[in-house]
């Protein structure tokens, strides 16, 4: 059973909240005898351009002046988006980056400018023989994975997992993972404003009356739904196929890695930091979890919420858990230690 550390703490300070996760982090290599290598890149989200709920960089100064002290050399790791914005190329990425405070240490984006750069890591699962990984990621052993916890359109949330599997995945293996999903447009609520075909970088959208969607060219980016002004755009939900291929780049990105997973429960909404606006919080700050195993740290997450909220919010996210243990990625069932 794997071991999952807790720390519960409602504090919207991120000063605080950069004092648990290396709390949780030391703990984690005292139980491990976890023992880093020269360079350990830190694998976070910089939030999309817009959007207010990411985890900013206060959340991880401790934890990147705690490997300073160790003669450790930290670096932020990232790869570059499916969709057109402004995390598309390494260069407006890096922009990004810079404009939403992550200046502390290098930025290493993995993929290269347009996404193109990458390394086949060989897995020879259910769906896919082959994860297309950043090209970047290839050149370390070890990773501290830091990741937000919060709904995601498709994924049902976003934890360890989807940072694994999409965070690490190069252009082409997000296509990969998102050519089984393609989204469905109600005639009603269309306006025919054109947002979605000018959004989409695949051709896959014409205005004949309303959008129509062509699922042969979509890639299932979900860049349409991100800027429908009227919700008309969703998701098959009942093609689940995308929650499988989650689960099996997830094992991909981790393949013979030594990592660390960190999860920040905070500032929690029903979609991803890729949406680029202002979200509500759909319940209170609950505090951050550490792990060796991501997929016991997102089952505890997903416990905890429900459990403290009432609400089966994210369930969907359960089948990926399912096939990520399936597979051998990790285990759903864990211990919860309360620090």
């Amino acid at each position: 059973m794997s071991k999952v550390y807790f720390i519960e703490n409602n504090t919207s300070n991120y000063g605080e909240l950069s004092q648990i996760a290396l709390k949780l982090l030391k703990k984690v290599e005292e139980d491990t005898n976890h023992s880093y290598e020269k360079e350990v890149p830190v694998k976070v989200h910089f939030g999309e351009k817009g959007n207010s709920t990411y985890v900013p960089e206060e959340c991880y100064l401790d934890i990147i002046n705690h490997l300073k002290a160790k003669d450790i050399k930290p670096s932020y790791i990232e790869s570059n988006v499916l969709y057109r914005g402004a995390r598309t190329t390494t260069s407006s990425h890096l922009k990004l980056a810079e404009e939403h405070g992550f200046t502390s240490v290098p930025i290493i984006i993995a993929d290269g400018e347009t996404g193109t750069e990458y390394d086949e890591v060989a897995i020879n699962k259910d769906y896919f023989n082959i994860c297309k990984i950043g090209k970047a990621y290839g050149n370390y052993n070890q990773f501290i994975v830091m990741s937000h916890f919060k709904g995601h359109e498709m994924a049902g949330f976003g934890g360890a997992l989807k940072q694994l599997a999409m965070g690490f995945a190069a252009r082409s293996g997000k296509m990969a993972q998102h050519s089984s999903v393609s989204p469905v447009v109600s005639e009603k609520r269309c306006i025919s404003c054109g947002l979605c075909m000018e959004k989409c970088d695949f051709d896959a959208i014409r205005m004949v009356g309303t959008a129509v969607i062509n699922d042969e060219k979509c890639t299932g980016c979900a860049g349409c739904i991100a800027v429908c002004p009227e919700g008309a755009i969703r998701n098959k939900w009942d093609n689940k196929s995308f929650l499988y291929n989650l689960a099996e780049y997830a094992y991909g990105a981790a393949k013979g890695k030594d990592n660390i997973y960190i999860s920040y429960l905070i500032n929690i909404t029903h979609d991803c930091d890729c949406i680029g606006k202002h979200m509500n919080n759909i319940y209170e700050n609950i505090g951050v979890m550490a792990s060796k195993d991501p997929v016991a740290l997102d089952s505890a997450c997903l416990d905890v919420l429900q459990q403290m909220s009432g609400k089966e919010y994210f369930d969907k996210g359960r089948t990926t858990l399912e096939h990520a243990e399936k597979i051998g990625l990790g285990r759903r069932k864990y211990e919860i230690i309360k620090l």
